[in-house]
């Protein structure tokens, strides 16, 4: 980060390079379209190109990457209507996979959208914590971090959702087996 601070274009390039794909996902399952996780992902290297001095080298350059992220995705969400989200539904593992049967593919779509509506009816900070936590596999610690908040607070964030998703989706997993 202190070559990028310095102004060393190939050092900004790398980290492009490195975190763009993560930040796409990660704005992409909390706005839930393509182009605006795309915006996200725009926005978020270009403050971290402005402010590459403001980085704490005690902190990971992804959590202060997807920090920044967390606030275009929030300055985003601001500015619009709200409507469903339900980005997940494409996230839905091996969904698309060679070979599977037509009933399964369609059967996952499903319990993925019901999933997707669950997640849309957390409070937002639970939604963030689940998405940072699981999701984007961060730590707790990183999450915490992410969220500007302490580790205890990200697993009562993440206890708290998962006892409402298990209340909103009900049987929907053990349905799945």
């Amino acid at each position: 980060m202190r070559r990028i601070a310095d102004g060393d274009e190939r050092a900004y390039e790398e980290l492009v390079n490195l975190h763009a794909r993560s930040i796409l996902a990660f704005g992409f399952r909390l706005l839930g379209t393509q182009e605006e996780a795309e915006e996200v992902v725009q926005e978020t290297f270009l403050r971290a190109w402005q402010h590459a001095e403001r980085y704490e080298p005690t902190a990971r350059v992804t959590t202060w990457l997807h920090t920044i992220a967390r606030n275009v995705a929030l300055d985003g969400l601001r500015k619009r209507k709200p409507r469903a989200d339900l980005a997940l539904v494409e996230a839905a593992p091996d969904s698309g996979r060679a070979g599977a049967q037509p009933g399964t593919f369609l059967e996952r779509k499903r319990t993925a959208l019901t999933v997707a509506e669950a997640l849309e009816q957390l409070a937002p900070r639970q939604r963030e914590a689940i998405t940072l936590v699981h999701y984007q596999e961060l730590s707790h610690g990183e999450a915490a971090e992410v969220l500007g908040v302490g580790v205890e607070a990200v697993e009562s964030l993440l206890s708290r959702a998962r006892r409402k998703l298990r209340e909103l989706l009900g049987g929907v997993a053990r349905n799945e087996r």
